[in-house]
């Protein structure tokens, strides 16, 4: 089969259709990371996604790709809410990256759509990175359909980044076509919904009906990354098999689950909302002794705690029931530990 590529809207970007997503490589020692991170490019992955928001992230792409910039394609966010602050993070970022120019730099989740004249100053100070050949595109990373939309709408941005997977709702769909009609980049982020789903062939196959949208897979162990390379020469096809997986993780999770985004917290009373809402499912889809753990026990009690403030349901991008998801989260976890429900 022929390997499938990916141009990003207007930027010319064309790459294949496997970006590496590199939130987790913080997680993982500088060796480990840069090995990593030099393996995925030497296997076809040319398109890499960080943040300044994910610690040594780019410390560690920086290291990796020294001497061979013009070789992948690197895009990195600022969570600034003014422009002395993106001036700051931008050049921390091109620090780290070891680089004097992003090839898109994103706007990391902000909870306003930045346009010229808004008083932020942000939309300006990313024109002024851009005349001054320290940003090739300017993109928007965001969890906010709201957002998402203005954005589109605008025409001052040349890539979206959303999350994006097969149990995506006639929302997201509606974005993917909208950014389709306007010729703007969409970066599917969340292809596997946080560790939710597993079968990465299928995550895939629903990707790679939409040919304008490059996923970038979140991408922490070898054996990850042999998944997501095996795919640029062997592309999983959408089968009757991958139909029904998919059909059944739809009826499984439904719309109504924590996509483990982190921006309900912290915590006033620090429970770890992102994990603890959604234990249900990952202690069903995960090898459960991992979510047995005296530490997990700790965290998951934790939400007897919770204060009912409301802080983390107004925080939710998906409008989710935040207090409630945690109350069911923990019922159905002490029942296991009891033995009341079997896995």
């Amino acid at each position: 089969m022929m390997m499938v590529e990916v141009t990003l809207g207007s930027t010319g970007i064309t790459v294949n259709k496997n970006g590496f997503g590199a939130l987790p490589i913080q997680r993982i020692s500088k060796e480990q990371a840069v090995a990593l991170v030099r393996r995925a490019y030497e296997g076809g992955m040319h398109f890499f996604d960080t943040a300044r928001f994910y610690t040594d992230s780019e410390e560690k792409l920086g290291i990796a790709f020294e001497g061979m910039r013009e070789q992948v394609f690197l895009a990195s966010k600022t969570m600034a809410l003014n422009a002395d602050d993106f001036r700051k993070q931008l050049d921390e970022s091109l620090q780290n990256l070891k680089t004097d120019y992003l090839d898109i730099y994103q706007f990391h989740n902000p909870p306003f759509c930045p346009k010229p004249g808004d008083g932020s100053g942000l939309y300006e100070a990313m024109l002024e990175a851009k005349e001054q050949g320290k940003i090739r595109h300017i993109g928007i990373s965001n969890h906010r359909l709201k957002v998402a939309h203005e954005a589109i709408d605008s025409g001052l941005y040349e890539t979206l980044q959303f999350p994006f997977c097969y149990l995506a709702t006639e929302y997201e769909l509606e974005l993917v076509d909208k950014c389709r009609q306007k010729n703007m980049g969409f970066i599917a982020m969340k292809g596997l919904s946080g560790g939710l789903l597993t079968n990465s062939a299928a995550a895939y196959a629903f990707l790679a009906q939409f040919d304008h949208v490059l996923p970038i897979w979140g991408i922490q162990r070898e054996g990850e990354l042999d998944e997501f390379l095996s795919y640029i020469e062997n592309p999983p096809e959408m089968t009757e098999d991958i139909k029904a997986e998919i059909a059944k993780d739809k009826a499984e999770l439904g719309s109504d689950f924590c996509r483990s985004c982190g921006y309900c917290m912290p915590c006033p009373v620090g429970i770890e909302i992102n994990n603890c809402a959604r234990m249900s499912q990952l202690i069903r889809r995960s090898p459960s002794e991992l979510q047995l753990t005296p530490e997990v026990q700790a965290k998951m009690m934790k939400v007897k705690e919770c204060k009912h403030c409301g802080a983390c349901k107004k925080k939710c991008p998906f409008g989710l029931d935040t207090p409630t998801l945690l109350e069911k989260n923990l019922k159905d976890y002490e029942d296991i530990l009891a033995g009341r429900v079997t896995l």
